[in-house]
């Protein structure tokens, strides 16, 4: 099921980087091309700090679950199988995170090179 999760993401990211690759060959007119780019790159731009700023949030993850590893001790109940399923959530995320910054660094430079080439 993770691989699967991990393929939508990879199929989802690879669509929306063919369409605007197609959106911004097709218009003829270096107007329009430049406004469709520049709109496209603040929706990657905004779409790229949401993901970067949620690494934070899984560093802060992280620190809570190697505290309550540290504070359980040789516990093994309930609990230490709940920071478990935490760490494999977190991990994750953080993959499809990294798949969502690969492809909007991608769509970044495709709209910046279309702005600045014409």
């Amino acid at each position: 099921m993770t691989i699967l999760s991990y393929f939508y993401r990879f199929v989802s990211n690879f669509l929306l980087l063919a369409m605007v690759y197609f959106t911004l060959n097709f218009l003829d007119k270096y107007q329009q091309r430049a406004t469709v780019a520049i709109l496209v790159l603040v929706y990657a731009s905004m779409r790229a700090v949401s993901a970067l700023r949620s690494f934070y949030f899984y560093q802060r993850i992280e620190r809570l679950e190697l505290d309550v590893r540290r504070s359980a001790g040789g516990d093994t109940g309930p609990r230490k199988q709940l920071v478990t399923e935490v760490a494999g959530m977190r991990r994750g995320r953080e993959m499809k995170a990294y798949i969502d910054l690969l492809f909007l660094a991608l769509i970044i430079l495709l709209c910046v090179s279309r702005i600045v080439i014409g």
